[in-house]
């Protein structure tokens, strides 16, 4: 017999013992009188309260146990006497196990030591642990096992669930900014005919009912834009994206996306979204301006404005001003001595972007709007009014890493469908028609934008690994 099923076997005793004596293993509802943070901060000496929680720590005293209960907003301790609960009770009560749901009645009063607590005069049995709860001063450990056992990493570790109280924190108030500056959120469909909005592979699927192959989508931005078309102004959604691509740190197949459109707008009213949101958020969820970022604690400072420079003027600074005379041999030379590998095929656009992909980007460290990016990257967003070899969009980049892109968005169907039949070439099937037939119709400029939930959560909470900040984050079956 293994430990943990001695520890069980343990646990299935106690809960009959506690069956004989009247407390039913799984109980009721229970009224409590209030969250208990909520009770700590509205202790008042004598004040009789109800309470409810988890068993996570306990310290026999003989006559006396003081109890570690815990919620999911803090802990409180309970005080359980053997004088004030009387004889039946407080024997039933050494039945009890680590992770063990108890309900109690009693009232405050403050200990010897200073620790508010609650005099148990009652308790009820609510829900039986089987199985024993990490081990206490070492928590969940294995990180693999915190993923899959996400419910115990939370119970065990109150650092993961405060980071996810900021995350859920995050998502409420980029709604209230938003719907603060009118805009209405709204849904499109995450089943698709043909996928579009970026360029990625998606899930495939087959809706039975219309006998026809179907995709999850890799991105809602088409469909929003028809509601511009329809006459909505300014529109959000907060949205399942799905991309059949890789699991890395920063990447995972299932992520949450927000994107915003607003008529009448450009690049720039994107840009001050993106400086306003992110400033609503350091304000009203982590009451400070600067995060310590991964491992080595880098400090980040979000306080706007935030630096704004051209694609083109940070190759330059980095691969030195004559880069962009450099025939196509010299600009491969000089990647390859930068240690990356370059296709043969590449011409001087592609060796740039991979310099900027792998060498320059990840030397952005403090938040950056990186504007006027080739437009044969970019097939959505209008050409610069001055240069149509650049298109006016901007990159935030943060840590090294992209966490939004915002646009001027294209809204000429003829220029449109140049830049899809582009980007498809010989897959002309993969142009999106009835899009450019909505484009036709006429859409208003439009300014767009679109930010990683979890990569603008990982930044904000300092975590360089995005499966940190998922509740249930894709695993290989073991």
């Amino acid at each position: 017999m293994t430990e943990s099923s001695e520890y069980r076997n343990q646990r299935l005793a106690n809960m009959q013992k506690l069956s004989e004596l009247g407390y039913a293993p799984f109980g009721a509802a229970f009224g409590r009188t209030g969250t208990l943070a909520a009770l700590r901060a509205e202790f008042a000496e004598e004040k009789a309260v109800t309470a409810a929680g988890r068993i996570m720590g306990a310290r026999d005293m003989g006559k006396t146990h003081f109890v570690d209960l815990r919620d999911g907003t803090g802990r409180f301790q309970l005080f359980v006497n053997k004088g004030i609960l009387g004889d039946a009770a407080f024997e039933a009560f050494k039945f009890l196990d680590l992770g063990d749901h108890i309900g109690v009645e009693g009232e405050f009063f403050t200990t010897r030591t200073g620790e508010p607590s609650i005099r148990v005069t009652k308790w009820v049995m609510l829900s039986k642990a089987l199985l024993q709860p990490p081990e206490k001063y070492h928590g969940l450990t294995d990180t693999e096992e915190r993923y899959r056992k996400r419910y115990m990493d939370l119970t065990a570790n109150p650092e993961v669930r405060e980071r996810f109280n900021i995350r859920i924190a995050v998502v409420r108030e980029i709604r209230n900014y938003l719907q603060n500056l009118g805009f209405q959120e709204v849904e499109t469909p995450m089943m698709q005919p043909q996928p579009g909005g970026a360029a990625a592979r998606p899930f495939k699927t087959h809706y039975n009912a219309l006998d026809c192959e179907m995709f999850m989508r890799i991105a809602p931005e088409l469909y929003l834009k028809r509601l511009l078309v329809g006459g909505f102004d300014k529109v959000f959604e907060l949205s399942r994206n799905f991309r059949n691509e890789g699991l890395d740190r920063t990447h995972n197949p299932e992520f949450t996306v927000l994107e915003v459109y607003e008529a009448y707008g450009d690049r720039t009213s994107m840009k001050n979204i993106v400086e306003g949101m992110i400033s609503h958020l350091c304000e009203k969820v982590l009451g400070r301006w600067t995060v310590e970022y991964g491992e080595d604690k880098e400090i980040l400072s979000f306080m706007p404005p935030y630096r704004e420079v051209a694609y083109s003027d940070l190759v330059r600074e980095h691969c030195g001003e004559a880069w962009f005379t450099l025939d196509v041999a010299a600009a491969k030379a000089k990647a390859e001595a930068l240690g990356l590998f370059i296709d043969p095929k590449w011409d001087h656009l592609l060796i740039t972007h991979e310099i900027y992909d792998k060498v320059i980007e990840k030397t952005l460290r403090q938040p950056t709007f990186v504007t006027r990016i080739p437009r044969q990257f970019v097939p959505l967003a209008k050409v610069c009014a001055d240069d149509p070899n650049f298109v006016d969009v901007f990159e935030f980049v943060v840590a090294g890493k992209e966490l939004c892109p915002g646009y001027t968005e294209q809204n000429d169907p003829l220029a449109q469908r140049a830049a899809f039949t582009d980007q498809a070439g010989e897959n002309l099937a993969a142009i999106d028609e009835d899009f450019i037939t909505a484009l036709e119709h006429g859409m208003p400029p439009a300014g767009g934008l679109g930010i990683g939930i979890d990569r603008l959560v990982m930044m904000l909470t300092g975590t360089e690994v995005i499966r940190d900040v998922i509740l249930f984050p894709q695993l290989k079956r073991q």
